[in-house]
């Protein structure tokens, strides 16, 4: 424990007290918006849409609502492609860079704009975040020591238009400070390896090297990367090779599924501080030891709006109604999943993530990720979220003492035309298909109402099938999903399910 961690500690320390606490969220929800409008009145956007008499109107946030629709991607789309050839569409500027998604809808990457203010949102997030570390009172060995972000590759590729693509990951590095990058691993050169098996193997290579006191990323490719220097090391817990880890900041996906196998390679309790953090913006973050619900971020350059995840604002498709039901954040009810809806200093305009969350509380205003609007099985009507799918999963795997990261789920049909759930779940543990089947319908059954109704009527059984995790890497190989940011889906169509089963087979 040496003085530059305690300096460093103190530092923080200092910062939260001088932090006062904030204005009304509905106010400052309120000047977020303003300010966005003030901003991009005189762009295209704000031009066809009329922000100037939005701003001069009595009432903003419902003139707002009636002059600019909801926005898809598809629909976005349309302003993003001219943003990218001219200044002042959708944003003041041309925006250097450009974020692609990791493709987890789509048969094709999305670009997303990264204008320089929106860059400086994110850092505003991530300084909120740093503000509130002292509630998980960190060793001071965390403080001295460096942080590995597993992300996608920095090697940005230059695009014809002339902007700069890649994943947000990849863009963040780029836009680190200095003395960031001091404390960074697995550094630029590592970081820039775009093949992702060649970059895990320098990492390896490297991982005895580094002091490593935290890691951020997605679970499923940090586990992967740490049991990787585990097996080259003959390493009992990955404490041997990095004394000082203990704080793992996860985003992405539910953490839940992958705790287990965590906390086996690791002889320490980890700190799990839980991000959102998507290509739209750095929306929410955990700021307690206690939970990983998220605070949400609610001045720092979004305007946030949310339709009910239910009738009131989808389809049994789980597609958007043409008319949903909108609430402001000040309207929002506790443990009432929602579509998230985000205006942005990206240019971003009632744009829909495509995400869904549950408020768990109302002061301060905090949530959860509980899915993806697509990942969402209702083809019979059974209306299962993700959320409700990974609580069934986690029972099983707690029922057969087994472990499941992973898992896909497909409505088909059999030959006499009746509809039935496929699971296919990563493991590697011996599992009884069959009981398992009946356990995860059972449990699901208890989880959700409308999936019992629906087992009695249109969904006539469930499967399963155990995949091991090397035919699970190999298939992600294959189909080019392996990095250190792509998210894999959980529910998909019946022809992708059908094609993983061949694979596996």
């Amino acid at each position: 424990m040496g003085v530059l961690g305690t300096i460093v500690k103190t530092a923080f320390e200092i910062n939260q007290k001088l932090h006062f606490a904030s204005d009304d969220p509905k106010e400052q929800q309120e000047e977020q918006l303003i300010d966005l409008l003030k901003t991009a009145k005189d762009t295209a956007f704000g031009k066809y849409y009329g922000f100037e008499s939005i701003l001069n109107s009595s009432d903003i946030l419902e003139t707002y609502r009636k002059n600019v629709p909801i926005h898809t991607y598809k629909r976005m789309r349309f302003w993003w492609d001219q943003q990218q050839l001219l200044p002042d569409i959708s944003w003041p500027g041309k925006p250097d860079y450009f974020a692609l998604t990791s493709g987890t809808t789509g048969k094709s990457s999305k670009r997303i704009p990264v204008t320089e203010d929106f860059a400086e949102s994110m850092k505003k997030v991530g300084l909120s975040l740093a503000r509130n570390l002292p509630n998980f009172n960190l060793p001071e060995e965390v403080f001295e020591s460096r942080v590995l972000v597993l992300g996608s590759s920095a090697d940005l590729k230059q695009h014809e238009n002339g902007h700069l693509e890649g994943e947000i990951s990849g863009i963040n590095f780029n836009n680190f400070s200095d003395w960031y990058k001091f404390i960074y691993a697995p550094g630029k050169e590592i970081n820039a390896i775009d093949d992702w098996e060649k970059r895990l193997e320098r990492i390896v290579e490297e991982a005895p090297n580094w002091n490593i006191g935290s890691i951020a990323g997605i679970p499923s490719w940090v586990l992967l990367m740490l049991k990787a220097i585990m097996e080259r090391y003959e390493l009992e817990n990955i404490q041997e090779i990095w004394p000082n880890f203990q704080v793992y900041v996860s985003g992405g996906v539910a953490f839940e599924t992958y705790r287990k196998d965590f906390e086996e390679i690791s002889n320490k309790e980890l700190i799990i501080i839980d991000t959102y953090l998507a290509s739209e913006g750095f929306f929410a973050y955990s700021d307690h030891p206690d939970s990983l619900d998220m605070t949400l971020a609610i001045a720092h350059g979004y305007f946030y709006e949310f339709i009910p995840f239910d009738e009131r604002g989808i389809n049994e498709q789980g597609e958007i109604l043409d008319d949903p039901e909108i609430v402001e954040l000040n309207e929002v009810e506790e443990n009432q999943e929602y579509v998230l809806v985000i205006s942005t200093c990206a240019g971003a305009w009632r744009y829909v993530v495509g995400d869904t969350i549950k408020f768990t509380q109302l002061s301060p205003y905090k949530i959860t990720l509980t899915g993806r609007l697509k990942f969402f099985l209702n083809v019979v009507g059974s209306q299962l979220s993700e959320e409700k799918l990974d609580k069934g999963i986690l029972e099983l795997s707690e029922y057969f003492e087994i472990s499941i990261n992973e898992y896909m789920v497909a409505a088909l049909k059999d030959k006499n035309g009746n509809y039935y759930h496929q699971w296919c779940v990563v493991c590697d543990e011996e599992l009884n298909e069959e009981k398992a089947a009946d356990y995860l319908d059972e449990t699901l059954q208890n989880l959700n109402k409308n999936y019992r109704i629906e087992r009695s009527k249109a969904l006539k059984d469930v499967r399963l099938k155990q995949v091991f995790k090397k035919s699970y890497s190999d298939f992600l190989e294959e189909k080019k999903k392996m990095g250190g940011q792509v998210k894999i889906p959980k529910v998909i169509k019946a022809e992708k399910m059908r094609e993983f089963i061949d694979f596996v087979d």
